[in-house]
């Protein structure tokens, strides 16, 4: 890779997002979700009356949409058939939905192929739930947000959210396609006593353990 690639992994409500987006921020790289690519194919799915769980109606439905992924100011976008479906994708289907889409092995290729092209000509941090262990398995910089299963189901009632996101891991980490697992050289840091700026904090401290120079 001729640029650089931080990847941040880790369940639902570890607050890997917020950690993601104010660590690309500081370091002045590409921050990329790949959440809400997944998010968005199940909004597309499920807006256009299609049952999650029929895969073949779901990827004759993806072929004929254009699924664009982009950049606007250093973040990721994406747009569906020219439609910006960001303020449906907390929307209670897709939170119930999104890990069926997410498990399915075409889908996955489709968006992790879209995922690589952003390392053509950008340095990125990208967060997800496959990054270090599928998506770019040979950065070097590959960390896991955790935090306990009580305080992720309390961030996520902050959110106004009603799933559970316990719920959610056990389908991902299960799943036969790019589980939810932690990479064995990624980082683990436990989130839940930390803030946002303790746990970034703790990432650069690591990023120039590994001999990354960034500048204060």
């Amino acid at each position: 890779m001729n640029h650089v690639v931080i990847a941040i992994d880790g369940p639902a409500a570890s607050g890997k997002s917020s950690v993601a987006r104010m660590l690309a921020r500081r370091l002045g790289f590409v921050y990329v979700n790949t959440g809400i690519m997944y998010r968005a194919v199940t909004w597309l799915v499920w807006s256009r009356g299609v049952n999650p769980e029929d895969t073949d109606a779901v990827l004759d439905l993806m072929s004929h949409a254009h699924f664009h992924c982009g950049l606007v100011d250093k973040v990721s976008t994406v747009t569906v058939d020219g439609v910006d479906p960001t303020p449906y994708l907390s929307d209670g289907a897709v939170n119930r939905h999104v890990s069926t889409i997410s498990s399915i092995q075409e889908i996955r290729r489709l968006l992790v192929d879209a995922q690589r092209r952003y390392i053509r000509e950008n340095d990125l941090v990208m967060e997800g739930r496959d990054i270090g262990s599928v998506v770019f398995p040979d950065t070097p910089y590959k960390f896991y947000i955790d935090a306990s299963p009580e305080v992720r189901a309390r961030r996520r009632e902050l959110q106004g959210q009603q799933d559970d996101p316990r719920a959610r891991d056990r389908f991902d980490s299960t799943r036969k396609t790019s589980p939810l697992i932690i990479a064995e050289d990624a980082h683990v840091i436990d989130s839940s006593n930390l803030t946002i700026d303790g746990v970034v904090g703790e990432v650069i401290g690591r990023l120039k353990l590994k001999g990354m120079a960034i500048s204060e």
